[in-house]
């Protein structure tokens, strides 16, 4: 199992709001999770939590465990959790270490915090460019990029480390869709490589296309867990409370021609397969 988070609750220093309540999830090796929900209801927080930055860098009263790897957080030291979960922020340019002029040396960074050996991590560096196909880019400036390639420096900067889990926290909100579809597309094919993925993401049409399941949030509490076929159908007990989020145009049609008795329920998900593919 990836990661395991039992009983968890959490609140910001000087917050009496609980930011996450109660939460229980298993992930499991080579996952595809998508998390879903509207701003401040805890799904950056719970990002933060996956990846160890909770409890030591953001401080604030804890309850509960997030186990990665069965290794509790709390007991591991963060230059040790990036090994394991790497984070990706929805800003790119957040995530820049401000120090480096190259892509290269930006990607870098982290392994010199480290103390990896140079020849080591000129190859691991060499190694990660060319798995996400920026190589092109190592001699250029990671500030003259566009926002799409800015990201995906973010993402070799995480990858590099070697962490099986990747968590990112809507890395397509400040992008256009062509660098959107970019981003996604790595993202695909690094699941495919075996890497387990956690991305929190607005863009609900792109989420059900490759997510094995879906968390909803709402208020800090997991609302709904569950595939993205299934998923839809549960949001319909919940129609007057999350109007914000519709399935994919296909989604609402295969469901409509369902409940009208024209097509079987296995057709119907069978479409969903063929879109999600």
């Amino acid at each position: 199992m990836a990661i395991k988070i039992k009983n968890l609750s959490y609140s910001y220093s000087g917050e009496k709001k609980e930011a996450l309540k109660n939460i229980n999830i298993d992930i499991f090796d080579g996952q595809l999770c998508g998390v879903l929900g509207r701003n401040l209801t805890g799904k950056s927080t719970l990002c933060y939590a996956l990846t160890g930055f909770i409890p030591h860098f953001f401080k604030g009263s804890i309850k509960g465990k997030v186990l990665i790897d069965n290794l509790d957080t709390a007991n591991l030291p963060l230059h040790k959790i990036v090994t394991k979960a790497g984070l990706v922020l929805q800003n790119p340019f957040n995530q820049l270490s401000g120090e480096k002029f190259t892509v290269f040396e930006e990607v870098a960074f982290g392994l010199e915090n480290l103390g990896v050996s140079r020849n080591e991590m000129i190859a691991r560096v060499e190694e990660i460019l060319k798995k996400i196909k920026i190589y092109d880019l190592k001699d250029r400036s990671p500030y003259h990029l566009s926002g799409g390639q800015q990201q995906l420096v973010s993402i070799a900067s995480v990858l590099v480390m070697k962490p099986n889990i990747l968590v990112l926290d809507e890395p397509t909100s400040q992008l256009d869709p062509i660098n959107s579809k970019l981003i996604f597309s790595v993202v695909k094919e690094l699941n495919r490589e075996g890497i387990t993925i956690i991305i929190v993401e607005h863009k609900i049409e792109e989420i059900v296309e490759f997510a094995d399941r879906i968390l909803l949030i709402e208020d800090g509490e997991i609302l709904l867990d569950e595939s993205p076929h299934e998923i839809f159908k549960s949001l319909k007990k919940y129609e007057n409370y999350i109007k914000y989020m519709r399935p994919p145009c296909y989604v609402e049609l295969a469901q409509k021609i369902e409940e009208q008795g024209l097509w079987e329920k296995t057709k119907s998900e069978t479409i969903f397969t063929v879109f999600q593919k």
